[in-house]
């Protein structure tokens, strides 16, 4: 039987109905992953012993005829950047190298409450900032459907994971797409929900106001009930919501007729690539065959939506990250002669590039004399750009667009040009300016062969129309449950 191609949903299925155990279920992952990790390098640690001893306790429970969760006995990735208790917790930065959190996640606890066993820590952009998972100090994942081509970053090894069958559900987080956009390379499901709908305690912070925790799966199916689990309140996070979404699984293939499905013309500029803009209006044909009327909108400050985007999350990274000064925890410096060369040399070594560049950037716009030129006038945009949404959603329900502007690039080929980069976040990063929730959905292929991914964004705490419109879409061209194949 190869596990590697079902989903989370049947997996679990199988482990309840005692056709497998949860521990021959791991250790047929950790075989997967052992045998793919050597091309694909999606994973920086892997907890052998840790998987299987909670998965000897799953198999404890359904000898005794204990109730479990949906997603009861399968493994999941985590985003290197979500504490788990015990286990490295590096940012992809060298100046993390050696730190273990003494503390899980809230997300982490409640995957843990549902049974679902972590099973590793995934590579990433270094502090999450980066497009392609190139940041990283300690290596370079590849996109499992060609292995020359970068997987999305930030959260590349969460989604090379998933598409490439090493694990079937996985975690990352989202400060301007950085799960959307590694999902739509990568061919799999990938919701940034809601600000406030997932607790961010125990994530490592880059951007407090943009981040956001959110699932990866290769099923809307499995992408709901993850959701599910990771989902509500927590005191422990003081942006989190009390939001009720009452059952989303119930109602995931709930007949979609007459809902206004809207396309934004910002989203389809010169910039976009004619195959990406091709397969987004294929898509929109499904919809309009599922019963959904079709709509033309605007957001007119998207044309300056990257620029606000920027000065924003660097602005709140220079702040976040000044933790990191070689006096409490993480790496330090050798040879110092005060406290001024401390924390300039531990922060030269220990920090990337992009880091620093972005930190020089952050301190630059809140500068006296530069705060109020730049800083002040972007969250002035970013209350435009909220206004213009809610006005959008008062015309329909979701909006589909691309997800990015092309399919995923070469390694190397961009790297070297960061204003590159960053252009490339234009479809991604007004959901996280204005706290929305958007999912990417695999769809078609490019002319290189590579996955080519829908973007649907809804207003704030609609996961559950967002989650039954993608399940349809789903239903509708066949499933999307596919390991990549090279």
């Amino acid at each position: 039987m190869e596990l590697y191609k079902k989903s989370a949903t049947e997996l679990s299925q199988l482990i309840k109905n005692k056709e497998i155990t949860s521990t021959e279920l791991v250790k047929a992952t950790l075989e997967r992953i052992e045998s793919e990790e050597k091309s694909v390098d999606a994973f920086l640690a892997v907890a052998n012993e840790k998987a299987l001893e909670k998965a000897k306790e799953i198999d404890e429970k359904i000898a005794k005829g204990e109730k479990l969760s949906p997603l009861a006995g399968v493994p999941i990735g985590i985003k290197d950047n979500i504490s788990v208790k015990g286990m490295n917790m590096t940012c992809s930065s060298k100046i993390l190298e050696n730190y273990i959190p003494p503390y899980n996640a809230t997300v982490v606890e409640k995957l843990i409450d549902n049974d679902i066993i972590p099973i590793g820590k995934m590579n990433m952009d270094e502090f999450a900032m980066g497009s392609s998972t190139e940041t990283s100090y300690y290596k370079k994942t590849k996109n499992p459907w060609d292995l020359s081509r970068v997987p999305g970053g930030s959260s590349g090894g969460s989604a090379a994971a998933v598409a490439d069958g090493e694990v079937s559900i996985s975690l990352g987080s989202d400060t301007g797409g950085s799960i959307r956009q590694p999902a739509s390379f990568c061919g799999i499901v990938g919701l940034k929900p809601t600000y406030g709908a997932v607790s961010r305690y125990g994530l490592a912070a880059y951007a407090s106001s943009l981040d956001q925790i959110g699932p990866f799966a290769r099923t809307v199916e499995d992408t709901a009930l993850l959701f599910d689990v990771i989902k509500g309140y927590d005191t422990h996070d003081a942006t989190s919501s009390k939001f009720n979404y009452g059952d989303i699984i119930s109602s995931l293939h709930n007949d979609i007729k007459g809902i206004k499905i809207g396309l934004p013309k910002e989203y389809f500029s010169e910039g976009v690539d004619a195959e990406v803009k091709t397969e987004v209006m294929k898509a929109a044909d499904i919809f309009k065959q599922l019963g959904a009327q079709i709509v033309e909108i605007s957001i007119p400050s998207t044309d300056y939506a990257l620029q606000a985007y920027y000065i924003i999350a660097c602005a709140e990274a220079s702040s976040n990250l000044a933790r990191f000064d070689g006096v409490r925890y993480g790496y330090r410096a050798e040879n110092l002669e005060n406290l001024n060369d401390l924390y300039e040399k531990t922060r030269s070594e220990g920090f990337g590039d992009e880091v620093k560049r972005r930190i020089m950037l952050g301190t630059f716009v809140l500068s006296s004399g530069y705060y109020d030129a730049y800083y002040n006038r972007a969250k002035l945009l970013q209350k435009q750009l909220t206004a213009e949404y809610a006005d959008a959603f008062t015309k329909c329900d979701l909006l589909l667009t691309p997800v990015y502007p092309s399919t995923a690039f070469k390694i190397g080929e961009n790297i070297d040009d960061p204003l590159k980069m960053y252009a490339g976040d234009i479809c991604t990063i007004n959901v996280n300016i204005a706290g929305l929730p958007g999912i990417s959905l695999p769809y078609g292929k490019g002319k290189d062969g590579m996955p080519i991914g829908i973007q649907l964004i809804g207003s704030k705490f609609s996961e559950k129309l967002i989650l039954n419109v993608s399940s349809k879409f789903e239903e509708a061209v066949g499933g999307f449950n596919k390991v990549a194949v090279r």
